[in-house]
């Protein structure tokens, strides 16, 4: 379907196109997985927003990009919905790479209308012409950058839309029935019409100017005292709502209405997370990003919620908080994600759950810990990223015993470039007096998470896969390294659950006849140098691998160590991800992408092996 048409249709055949998009979504992600309350949530105003304007020329900015899923349909990639999030298909995200249609790569919260704003901006300093909007949840309007780009897009004149998709919270309060009645003649079409000619009539001249600035300060005085005012048009935005979010004629014609006023809108639209689709509808959290499942219950056709790094995380988080009255534990809206759960249950009074604002616990972490209490922050890698700032200023200059449980650290899978927590080795690295342990099993997250809580100081970050543990489920130390097998003529270095591929690698090795060392690093700041160097005495050769980037790895740490020692002469090798975003795809498929498998490494030792 071509964008002229969708935008010709009738109001029926508007929502007849809405009805047959959420079950294209609900079909297709029940096989693939993926995003669904959120997409689901969203249909009806895709569809308006595809009517009113031409996205090949329109920028639209998703907060997130969970909701996107009708965006992609609607331009021409429904037949493609099959391959969402598998390796070579479709992003689960908006990708401007994927079409023209996607105006900006999503991932991350809180950022669209900040971008949307600079998108503005750049269309008046081209003197181009076409409208810019941001869709952005309640859920992302948590997190201060959101605030910061609506302070400025507000006052800044530029036409822009702004869509806050409300799905749960209350942003303002609407204070009893003379409020809602306001609400309600606001969006008639009468009201509508006269405010369109008055802005025309007061717009032109110095008498239409003064009577404008009258009316405005009546109509404010007015409305504060009724009201309470409007955090919204008090920033400078022209408001408009709440709307109903799943009445595609009103939301199309709210939408042809803020176009036309030429100034920073925010459009409030209510909408229902998962509608149109009962299961998700009673349990939209469950099903904001779900596995395969069965269309017809929505049970789902894997297994899950068993053991896992998070779950054992939050496990040990209970025991240590039983043991000593102090700890606590933050999240940034990741509860479930991060295994808190329990403890949220068992310890409310010491769970603290700030949103999508990481910068802020980070911050708030570090206050914690400067009045006696030990604070644990459980935080996605990638999402850690916001708050380096934070962590140098406001933790690590004081010294600070604040713990950071980095959740999903390493390739995740499935949501590509924005979730793969393939940073935070060299931004936890960067900072002085930072302590980093690195679990490969479920017993040694248990006992450096008692460490980094219980007898450290300072900050100490435990980092952990997403997923379950492998092969290797014995204690082998919380500091320093091991070996975990001999070998006489090249060392293999990992930490993590990656030391699972490398005994895999040196028992094909041995097959072979190349007999290969692997050493395991529990910790990775600091680093076991009399371990490292002893180890490259006895080989010769030294192959580190890791699941990050090439700058700031550790593998260049080692290289600086062995020259400490007087062991620059070492043959090295280095494999890990280079410097580049990695797709999505699930975790085997890249790490075979990356050369970060079994088969690819043991053709990498021989070939060191052989080359002297």
């Amino acid at each position: 379907m071509s964008p002229e048409a969708i935008r010709q249709m009738t109001d029926q055949q508007a929502r007849q196109l809405s009805e047959q998009l959420r079950e294209q979504i609900i079909d297709s992600v029940s096989k693939t997985g993926g995003h669904l309350a959120s997409s689901l949530g969203v249909v009806e105003l895709t569809v308006a927003i595809h009517r009113v304007f031409d996205l090949n020329i329109d920028r639209l900015v998703f907060d997130v990009g969970h909701q996107c899923y009708a965006h992609k349909i609607l331009t021409g990639r429904g037949g493609q919905m099959h391959t969402l999030r598998q390796f070579g298909g479709l992003s689960g995200f908006p990708k401007p790479n994927e079409h023209r249609a996607d105006a900006f790569v999503a991932g991350h919260a809180s950022n669209s209308v900040s971008v949307a704003l600079g998108m503005a901006r750049a269309r008046t300093v081209n003197r181009e012409d076409y409208s810019v909007l941001a869709i952005i949840g309640d859920g992302a309007m948590t997190g201060g950058l959101s605030f910061e780009g609506l302070s400025n897009a507000g006052q800044s004149g530029e036409p822009l839309i702004v869509i806050l998709n409300d799905n749960g919270m209350s942003i303002t309060k609407n204070v009893g029935g003379v409020a809602s009645h306001l609400a309600r003649q606001r969006l008639k079409p009468q009201y509508l019409h006269m405010k369109k000619l008055y802005r025309r009539l007061t717009n032109h001249g110095k008498i239409g100017r003064t009577i404008y600035h009258i009316t405005h300060r009546v109509k404010k005085m007015v409305k504060d005292a009724v009201l309470a005012g409007s955090v919204f048009e008090d920033m400078g935005f022209e408001y408009i709502g709440p709307v109903e979010g799943h009445d595609v004629a009103r939301l199309t014609q709210m939408l042809h209405y803020a176009k036309e006023l030429h100034c920073p809108v925010l459009l409030h639209v209510r909408t229902v997370k998962g509608k149109g689709y009962p299961p998700a509808e009673r349990e939209p959290d469950k099903f904001h990003g779900v596995g395969p499942f069965d269309r017809e219950s929505g049970a789902a056709l894997s297994k899950s919620g068993g053991v896992s790094f998070s779950s054992v995380f939050g496990e040990t988080m209970v025991e240590l908080a039983q043991q000593n009255p102090e700890v606590c534990a933050i999240t940034a809206a990741m509860q479930p994600g991060t295994g808190l759960d329990g403890f949220a249950k068992r310890f409310p009074e010491r769970f603290y759950d700030v949103g999508i604002a990481e910068e802020h616990a980070v911050c708030m972490a570090a206050g914690m810990a400067k009045q006696r209490t030990i604070p644990v922050f459980a935080v996605y890698s990638s999402f850690l990223q916001r708050a380096y700032d934070m962590l140098i200023h406001d933790v690590a200059i004081q010294g600070l015993h604040t713990v950071f449980g980095v959740d999903r650290a390493g390739l995740v899978g499935e949501d590509g470039e924005t979730h793969h927590g393939v940073f935070d080795v060299a931004y936890l690295s960067s900072v002085p007096g930072m302590k980093i342990y690195a679990p490969a099993n479920y017993e040694e997250l248990r006992q450096m998470l008692r460490r980094a809580v219980l007898e450290e100081s300072g900050p100490v970050a435990v980092r952990y896969p997403r997923g379950t543990e492998g092969a290797l489920t014995t204690l082998c130390g919380v500091e320093g390294a091991c070996v975990l097998r001999p070998g006489r003529q090249i060392t293999l270095v990992g930490y993590g659950t990656t030391v699972n591929t490398l005994l895999e690698a040196a028992e094909q090795l041995e097959a072979v006849g190349v007999s290969a060392q692997v050493l395991k690093l529990n910790s990775i700041l600091p680093l076991d140098t009399d371990t490292l160097c002893r180890c490259a005495r006895d080989t010769g050769r030294m192959m580190v691998v890791e699941e990050c980037v090439d700058n700031g790895c550790v593998g260049h740490r080692i290289a600086a160590a062995l020259m400490g020692c007087g062991l620059g002469g070492t043959k090295l090798t280095l494999v890990n991800l280079g410097n580049r975003f990695v797709p999505h795809g699930t975790v085997a498929q890249l790490r075979t992408l990356c050369g970060l498998d079994a088969k690819a490494l043991v053709q990498r030792a021989m070939e060191e092996v052989a080359h002297g």
